[in-house]
């Protein structure tokens, strides 16, 4: 039996190839600009064209596809508009997230973030890329609960999807994995003393850090941007 026809009971085929095309499109297994053919996709996974077609609008929605009518679709290049965009909408919200946690945040609250980063670490120490990147979304979507404020995510996440490969670029060929940490530290460290400015200027100092990569990738691979 497929591994797809194994999971139909739980998800759709749309689910199933949206997810395969999102884990590759976000980390660079399929590189900005590359083209995708919805009769290959199809043939892949033994599904008609329609859940593929399904699949492609929900990748086109957040911004991972460029789809166009009677040309071929390809990976979406990035935009530094829609980078800065995203970052804005996400580091407002992400303030105003610190601001509370603080305000809120227990010693059981305490503990999770330790145990968060103590896996950060040892990922750091492994250079593994993948799992440093799993925990990173894992440790603010803790810092969301803590807050409160849980659908508060559902933005951070959104926005975050937008520049996740910029972020993956950042990651594995500019190692910046240490200083992330050395942020993700800060930042719980101000939480957990109750210190709302403290946790708030490290969260910002914390989304400031890919300012300089996206320079660095745009002259490296100019190809990858179509702005």
């Amino acid at each position: 039996m497929s591994s797809l026809a194994r999971t139909k009971e739980r998800r759709t085929s749309v689910d199933v190839v949206f997810d395969d095309l999102y884990d590759a499109i976000v980390t660079l297994e399929m590189l900005p600009g590359a083209k995708i053919s919805e009769a290959e996709i199809a043939a892949k996974f033994g599904v008609s064209r329609q859940p593929v077609r399904d699949a492609f609008s929900r990748l086109d929605n957040l911004g991972l596809l460029l789809i166009r009518p009677q040309k071929a679709t390809e990976v979406k290049r990035f935009s530094l508009y829609e980078v800065t965009k995203s970052r804005f909408v996400r580091s407002s919200v992400e303030a105003e997230v610190l601001r509370r946690a603080a305000d809120c945040a227990t010693e059981a609250d305490g503990k999770l973030l330790d145990s968060n980063l103590t896996r950060q670490t040892l990922a750091v120490d492994d250079g593994n890329y993948e799992e440093f990147a799993d925990l990173d979304y894992a440790f603010h979507k803790t810092l969301c609960a803590i807050a409160k404020v849980e659908f508060a995510f559902e933005v951070i996440s959104f926005e975050k999807s937008r520049v996740d490969r910029l972020c993956r670029l950042s990651l594995s060929k500019e190692d910046r994995m240490g200083q992330l940490l050395e942020d993700h530290r800060a930042i719980a460290e101000g939480i957990k003393a109750g210190d709302k400015e403290r946790a708030v200027e490290a969260g910002m100092l914390h989304l400031t850090r890919l300012d300089a990569t996206i320079d660095a990738i745009f002259a490296r691979n100019p190809e990858y941007f179509e702005d």
